[in-house]
């Protein structure tokens, strides 16, 4: 196994993880077990970090991975992949702010604001989740140049 199937399933592990962290950050909040509820959630916070973290690097030195299904479902992929990151890219705006607000002890916003972070969350997941299995699993492809290549090759 390559560096190349390496990073997108240690990734994808850990965008899984931080989902599977805020399921279980939910039900015990629902429970009132506030202390456990707030290690939970910022666990799931680290994992979504190193998910970033990994994804980033990736891009820089791997490349990201071109779509090799059919051509057929290339642009049902494309839209599906945009709202995707559009996706994530509001689920982590919102998970900061719910972070924030929690640090600050704002807990009536922390809770209203929380439940639409988590269901963007798990969205973003499961999405995101599909795009490992369609890049990877079903139709694996070629990889692009890094983007440190294209800047300084």
């Amino acid at each position: 196994m390559s560096w190349y199937d390496i990073f997108p399933l240690v990734s994808t592990s850990f965008i899984l993880l931080s989902g599977i962290l805020v399921a279980i950050g939910w039900r015990l909040i629902i429970k009132k077990k506030r202390e456990a509820h707030e290690k939970v959630m910022v666990a799931a916070a680290v994992a979504a970090t190193i998910f970033f973290i990994i994804y980033v690097s990736r891009t820089i030195f791997i490349g990201n991975t071109m779509f090799n299904g059919p051509e057929s479902l290339k642009n049902v992929y494309l839209v599906f992949l945009l709202f995707h990151i559009v996706l994530a890219t509001v689920a982590a705006v919102f998970g900061i702010t719910t972070l924030t607000l929690a640090y600050r002890k704002n807990f009536a916003k922390h809770r209203k604001v929380g439940r639409v972070t988590a269901m963007i969350w798990f969205t973003t997941v499961v999405t995101g989740v599909t795009v490992y299995v369609l890049l990877y699993l079903c139709y694996p492809g070629g990889h692009t140049k890094p983007v440190i290549d294209a800047i300084f090759g």
